[in-house]
């Protein structure tokens, strides 16, 4: 898929080595978009610039004037767990909430969102809304652009390619500003978007906090944005010049929801028609204009949002100058500290992590399922967070801490069983004599049966475990909102959730 694979230790190496390679090289942060691009032969790179592991680029920081400055290293999971974002930049936060499933927002960054460019991308149409710009950079100099300056149409923008994204700032919202973003997807999670859109709206004087605008406060200003119905996203000004100068009345929400409708130009295709696209617009733009009018537009916001950090604070766990720095050629090792023990995987560096765990380290517990972060049954801990092993490449686990389902046991290594018919004895007796020594949540789906085929209950476990260790007591709710990304094609999920139940109920005696 690639044939260099580099990690620089600061920004202007970053930017060294793009114009170094230039016309052949591709920054990659999280790689949940890009990953897919080289494996499907849409895009191809011969080197990756991976800059993960330079300090402050995960940071999100805020000016006196209020302007949020998110790093390019900025996870979708980082805003969501920012309570600056929920309080000030909602719309950006509800969509990064929306975004794929707990792993996939543990890798994927705001600006990989921004620059792969799809109309259907989720962070765009908030952002856009907003008013916030983009800063790019390149060893001759900074560019400031606005959202309608750097897209130019579907998956194309304004970005040479000797340019990395090193900044997104992003206004604040103010005391007479609220706002939302909605989007419809063809199931409740992991969905690409069928329409989405995003409402600003400015009053005519401050609103407290939690304070219903009603129909009788008057706009003064109003921005709808709207994604997946055209090229790139769009606003829809005579929908905002509906509500402009008016309290939200009920006539005014509905005309302006009928004027967004008209204002989308979407194509009929796999997710919907156009047709269905165009009343959906109309259906979202009310919805979220009467949230905004009753003060509920945070209704469904979890108060706790389930990250699948565990006990990490967002941080990377290298000091500054102390990273793992590399360059690698395919044929370079990859040296790791897997389950505990220092691991050298060699001829691993052009493979998925997935693909290196399985095939060059001989770990079987990740499963290959759909191999494009869809499933989640590859799931693992890297550095301590769970992510799906499938989009992460291999080289980036060099110096890193992984774990797999095999390293949760203490010390077990399951004898093969050569004798069919113990397989009729459940739980399966090779395991009888080291139920002890099993991780609580792996005890807990043995004594619910919440196994049926198995192939997904590595990354089941692995997901419940780090659930369990962020969140010791979490709601049902809570918990199915953390297993998002992990399918089961066997059950109704109905075990599975009463052995999660049962690994709380274990880990309180141990």
């Amino acid at each position: 898929m690639w044939q260099r694979y580099c990690t620089p230790a600061h920004v202007a190496e970053a930017l060294e080595l793009l114009d170094r390679h230039r016309g052949e090289a591709r920054i990659i942060a999280g790689g949940t978009d890009l990953v897919l691009e080289l494996r499907r032969k849409v895009r191809d790179t011969r080197v990756l610039i991976d800059i993960s592991r330079i300090p402050g680029l995960e940071e999100i920081t805020q000016d006196p004037d209020g302007t949020f400055h998110i790093g390019p290293m900025v996870t979708h999971n980082h805003v969501v767990a920012d309570a600056r974002m929920a309080e000030h930049a909602f719309p950006l936060a509800r969509a990064c909430w929306e975004v794929g499933a707990p792993q996939i927002r543990n890798r994927g960054t705001v600006a990989g969102n921004l620059i792969t460019a799809s109309p259907a991308n989720d962070t765009i149409t908030p952002l856009w809304a907003m008013g916030a710009r983009l800063v790019l950079a390149s060893r001759h100099g900074r560019r400031v652009l606005s959202f309608p300056d750097f897209y130019r149409g579907v998956r194309q923008v304004d970005m040479r390619d000797n340019e990395m994204l090193v900044d997104i700032l992003v206004p604040a919202l103010r005391p007479n500003q609220r706002g939302t973003f909605l989007k419809l997807g063809l199931r409740r999670a992991q969905a690409i978007s069928v329409v989405n859109a995003a409402i600003l709206l400015t009053f005519e004087k401050d609103l407290a906090s939690g304070q219903p605008p009603g129909d009788t406060i008057r706009v003064i200003d109003a921005r709808i944005t709207l994604g997946a119905v055209a090229p790139t996203i769009i606003r829809a000004p005579e929908a905002e010049q509906v509500l402009i100068g008016h309290p939200l009345s009920e006539e005014r929400i509905q005309e302006a929801a009928r004027r967004a409708g008209e204002a989308a130009r979407p194509i009929d295709d796999v997710r919907g028609s156009a047709l269905y696209r165009r009343a959906m617009v109309e259906t979202l733009v009310q919805r979220a204009l009467l949230a905004i009018r009753q003060g509920e537009e945070k209704r469904g916001w979890p108060p706790r949002p389930p990250l699948l950090w565990g006990t990490w604070n967002g941080r990377l766990p290298y000091p500054a100058g102390q990273a793992p720095r590399a360059e690698h050629d395919l044929d370079t090792p990859i040296v790791a500290t897997i389950n505990g023990e220092q691991v050298t995987l060699p001829n691993a560096a052009g493979m998925s992590l997935l693909d290196a765990l399985r095939e060059v380290g001989h770990l079987h517990g990740p499963k290959k399922g759909c191999d494009e972060g869809e499933c989640g049954a590859c799931t693992v801990w890297l550095d301590g967070i769970a992510v799906m092993s499938c989009l992460v490449p291999a080289p980036r686990a060099h110096g890193a801490n992984i774990v797999t389902v095999e390293g949760l046991a203490r010390g077990i290594r399951p004898q093969p069983i050569t004798d069919l018919n113990r397989l009729n004895h459940y739980p399966p007796d090779v395991w009888d004599e080291n139920l002890e020594d099993l991780h609580p949540v792996q005890r807990a789906f043995i004594e619910a049966g919440a196994v049926q085929c198995g192939y997904c209950t590595p990354g089941m476990i692995m997901s419940t475990a780090k659930l369990l260790e962020e969140n010791p007591h979490p709601d049902p709710e809570t918990v199915r909102l953390a297993l998002t990304g992990n399918l089961c094609r066997c059950t109704g999920y109905v075990k599975i959730i009463r052995a999660v139940e049962r690994a709380i109920e274990l880990m309180e005696q141990s």
